[in-house]
């Protein structure tokens, strides 16, 4: 098991129980793989640099998990294909020793 975060940007029109529906598929395919779950930190809405699908804002979302590479593969997929879905990245995430760098505009 290998440590991953995505960082997720979903559409600022879509409601808040859409949100959490994404945010539920991915941890039931994580957790159905064998995953273990660490959480999820939700940074808000937004003001994005240049528009995406002509929008200008969107929905920020943290997820943190432990997965291997096939099931992060198959995350990657379904997000591809997932309505209100903007864009999203995974990462691999160090094993210790760094500090994450806050969101900007987040309480230190």
């Amino acid at each position: 098991m290998n440590p991953y975060e995505i960082l997720l940007m979903l559409d600022s029109e879509l409601a808040e129980d859409g949100q959490n529906e994404i945010i539920a598929r991915v941890r039931e395919l994580v957790e159905s793989h064998n995953g273990a779950w660490q959480g999820h930190e939700p940074w808000g809405r937004r003001k994005l640099a240049y528009e995406i699908g002509r929008r200008g804002e969107a929905y920020y979302h943290l997820l943190l998990f432990d997965a291997d590479a096939p099931t992060l593969d198959e995350i990657s997929r379904v997000l591809k294909i997932t309505d209100g879905v903007m864009r999203h990245m995974a990462v691999r995430r160090p094993l210790t020793g760094s500090r994450r760098p806050q969101p900007v505009g987040s309480p230190q």
